[in-house]
């Protein structure tokens, strides 16, 4: 049973990006011997959604928005992960494309969040 509720959007794909970036981490490990990047990628982008369910149960507004941009910057982090992992070919055009597309997903909708709750 997921943990996550099926209309927080967020919760559901920072969840799923954290699956897909465990079993990169797997690849880079076994396959690519790119150890350091492994370590590095996998911990921000695991990061994105351990912030983001944190946020869900967060003591106040402020604790929420601090979460969220915590997210936020992990998020920001692993695109430059995934952009080095590109440049310096440990992972091809398709394969560094697909991830880099739903970590973009995600920026976009945590950059909204922060946004739309310093508003409020």
């Amino acid at each position: 049973m997921e943990n996550y509720s099926a209309e927080n959007v967020i919760e559901k794909k920072s969840f799923d990006f954290a699956v897909r970036i465990y079993f990169l981490n797997e690849y880079l490990i076994k396959e690519k011997k790119a150890y350091t990047f492994a370590k590095q990628i996998l911990k921000s982008g695991t990061s994105i959604g351990a912030n983001v369910a944190e946020a869900q149960h967060a003591q106040s507004k402020a604790d929420f928005i601090s979460k969220m941009s915590i997210a936020l910057k992990e998020t920001a982090e692993t695109v430059y992960w995934l952009r080095l992992l590109k440049a310096t070919e440990v992972l091809n055009d398709n394969e560094a494309e697909s991830l880099l597309n739903d970590s973009s997903e995600i920026y976009k909708i945590l950059s909204s969040i922060v946004k739309t709750s310093k508003e409020k």
